[in-house]
């Protein structure tokens, strides 16, 4: 049996009696029942993965998967592909927005190249090359079906090793100039609604640009015709290495009952593959942030993802996710500090 394949088996549904009793507690606090919201559905979300009705999910991993993308040849982004080995430098040397966002909520950043297009040397990089970059999806498949099994099973190792080395919560993001044109191919195979619908400008294309974007996508999903009922099939065809590492990233987390956090509009669209493939790992997902990418809110009701934030944010990387890490740490300190009715001595209703 392959990895990918016991991987799959291994994800089962969540642990309701925890569930249960997170409620019971949660209800137990000095509030209104249900009145933190969406903190309380954190705290039931983290219960029932983890078996704990108090969940704890101190150490937490941003896990950044970097590859290229042999769309960008069509002219989808404004920025040329050299900048992706750039950024994953910048990653690497603490300089970008996630390392920032990333510090400041107490966690770290696993930086893996699993398809740069040019070679990275740098001692802090994880090198899990599949191959360098995909292939042009206007023109044919991104690659083959066996590279995209293996760039899934690459993500699910990585995150199986992160659990085991002691990560309690991890989290998606990604570098890949000509990602979003790959994570918009996705979401067309599976949204009913028209393509210019979906796509978005990425990162600053102009109304001449995005037009363009879209009219690529059309022609890709016209070459190639990718199978809805196929989710490797659908990778390989239009997808990406880097969404293929974060779809076995979240596939890894659901097998090992770790919570996953999911960043943006691509690290969604790994998110869309993973239900496909699995649905049960939805209940490991938690939804970071809607993106002002159009087509995020689509790919996330696809999915059945609530977000936390709505912050206008499009930039990817996983700074989203890391954003939510704070609101997720919110919800552990009211479940585990918050005082009772019983211990305050309070009365929990009108009536007493």
């Amino acid at each position: 049996m392959s990895i990918l394949e016991q991987t799959l088996t291994k994800i089962t549904t969540v642990d309701r009696e925890a569930a249960r009793k997170a409620q019971q507690r949660l209800d137990s606090l000095t509030k209104p029942p249900g009145s933190l919201g969406v903190l309380e559905d954190i705290i039931i979300t983290l219960a029932s993965i983890t078996g704990n009705a108090i969940p704890r999910v101190d150490k937490k991993v941003v896990i950044i998967m970097a590859g290229d993308h042999g769309v960008t040849d069509e002219g989808v982004s404004p920025y040329p592909k050299e900048v992706t080995p750039q950024m994953v430098l910048n990653f690497l040397s603490g300089g970008a927005a996630i390392n920032v966002l990333t510090r400041h909520a107490g966690g770290e950043i696993v930086c893996c190249d699993i398809g740069v297009a040019t070679d990275i040397d740098h001692p802090g990089l994880l090198v899990r090359k599949i191959r360098y970059g995909t292939d042009n999806i206007a023109k044919g498949p991104a690659m083959s079906r066996q590279q995209a099994v293996k760039a899934i099973e690459t993500g699910i190792t990585v995150a199986r090793d992160q659990i085991a080395k002691g990560a309690q919560l991890l989290a998606t993001g990604e570098m890949g100039i000509g990602n979003t044109t790959a994570s918009s191919a996705i979401l067309g195979v599976y949204s009913s609604k028209d393509i210019k619908d979906i796509v978005g400008r990425g990162t600053g294309l102009d109304d001449k640009g995005l037009e363009k974007k879209a009219m690529v996508i059309e022609r890709a999903l016209r070459v190639n015709n990718p199978d809805p009922s196929d989710p490797i099939d659908v990778l390989s065809k239009v997808g990406g290495l880097e969404i293929a590492g974060l779809t076995g990233v979240i596939l890894g987390a659901a097998a090992n009952k770790a919570p996953v956090v999911i960043d943006g509009f691509i690290s969604s669209a790994a998110a869309l593959l993973a239900s496909k493939l699995k649905p049960q790992s939805v209940q490991y997902m938690i939804a970071s942030h809607v993106s002002e990418e159009p087509g995020h809110k689509i790919m996330l009701d696809l999915i059945g993802l609530y977000p936390m934030l709505h912050m206008k944010m499009r930039l990817g990387e996983g700074t989203g996710a890391a954003l939510g890490f704070h609101i997720i740490d919110a919800a552990t300190k009211i479940q585990a500090e918050m005082a009772t009715f019983q211990s305050a001595g309070v009365s929990s209703s009108k009536k007493e």
